[in-house]
């Protein structure tokens, strides 16, 4: 039965590893469109011991990855439960993204840890996970899943940058939404500040007191990825096996490597917005990398004429992607397309995400 008024919580885990984002959101569907409000909201740090299992989680043995798939679904069932408890929330299902171990739409397959089933049993509510899968099978990059929420939530902007781990966009093409995986974010930043025993280089001060390096700079915009058409997409998978051995070969120091990754990152994002992007005007920059000063003056210098920079407030910025895969369980809910074919490459809209109840 389709509602008028949804009371969903979205759950967003992502590749930064900065930890888990929840969202308690009611969405209201009134004249064609679609409209919301985050109620209550929580960003949860996870412990060194379980962000550095969830870093190297593509290294471990199947039966040691079910094992944590199932240790990971109790544990966000657990947070997800306080945090119902907590804010007396009234709850319809609940919309969990889980976190992303392996991405090879190529070969097939995604996988999303975090049990579907064990967050239900935990806080004995509907869940509806696993959004990725469904589209894969039909030939698509199951990624960036974002851009559903772009169209139906974020439509004034003529694109939308999520500055995650990944840094992916989604603007109009053609007639129809279309967004794809540029490059690395936060994934390498972070990687470089954990250098210097941080999690992340606030504001981008570290960056900013580096010097660019040429050299460098060249054999990163000269990965083979950002040659590639879109429909494409992304995974940690991909920063091991491209990034970390040019980073770990250069000589520089993390001041100098943190300044170039940051430049090198903003200039292919630039290119896209020059290259793919038709029409000018505003473009919506959410996620933690909006909150690096440095990254977004570089974009703004090095933005193309006619795009103005959009910083919208800190609740968006850090909670837009979990607002999203919340919309993503209420359009699966209701039987319709929550995964666009124009983004992903599939060869049919799909409505994703696997149902697990409490009973």
């Amino acid at each position: 039965m389709k509602l008028a008024t949804y009371k969903v919580i979205g759950v967003m885990s992502g590749t930064s590893l900065d930890g888990l984002d929840l969202a308690y959101c009611h969405f209201f569907y009134q004249n064609d469109q679609w409209a919301f409000e985050l109620i209550e909201s929580k960003s949860i740090s996870y412990s060194s011991e379980l962000e550095s299992k969830l870093k190297h989680a593509v290294n471990l043995t199947a039966e040691e990855l079910l094992q944590f798939d199932v240790d990971y679904g109790a544990y966000l069932g657990n947070e997800i439960k306080n945090f119902i408890i907590d804010h007396s929330l009234e709850v319809d299902f609940i919309a969990s993204h889980g976190h992303t171990v392996f991405h090879q739409p190529d070969k097939g397959f995604t996988l999303q840890i975090g049990s579907g089933q064990e967050v239900a049993l935990a806080t004995n509510t509907k869940v509806i996970s696993d959004f990725r899968t469904k589209d894969v099978a039909f030939g698509g990059q199951g990624a960036p899943l974002v851009p559903i929420g772009d169209q139906l939530l974020f439509g004034n902007y003529v694109a939308c940058l999520n500055l995650g781990g990944i840094a992916n966009m989604s603007f109009i093409a053609g007639g129809k939404r279309v967004a794809f995986d540029i490059g690395m974010a936060n994934m390498l930043l972070n990687h470089l500040a954990n250098k210097k025993s941080l999690t992340y280089d606030q504001s981008g001060k570290i960056a900013a007191s580096g010097s660019i390096d040429d050299e460098l700079l060249q054999q990163l915009n000269s990965l083979s990825y950002f040659e590639l058409p879109y429909p494409k997409s992304l995974g940690y998978e991909w920063f091991l096996s491209d990034v970390l051995p040019i980073m770990e070969k250069s000589e520089l120091s993390i001041e100098d490597k943190m300044a170039t990754s940051v430049e090198h990152e903003v200039l292919q994002i630039c290119k896209v917005l020059e290259k793919d992007v038709n029409n000018t005007g505003d473009v919506l920059i959410t996620g933690g990398g909006a909150f690096n000063t440095h990254f977004i003056n570089r974009m703004k210098a090095l933005s193309p004429a006619g795009f103005n920079i959009i910083i919208p407030d800190a609740k968006t910025i850090e909670f837009k992607e979990a607002i999203v895969f919340a919309l993503m369980g209420v359009l699966r809910e209701r039987e319709e397309p929550n995964c666009l074919k124009s983004v992903t490459g599939a060869s049919i809209d799909v409505s994703g995400g696997e149902v697990f109840l409490p009973y």
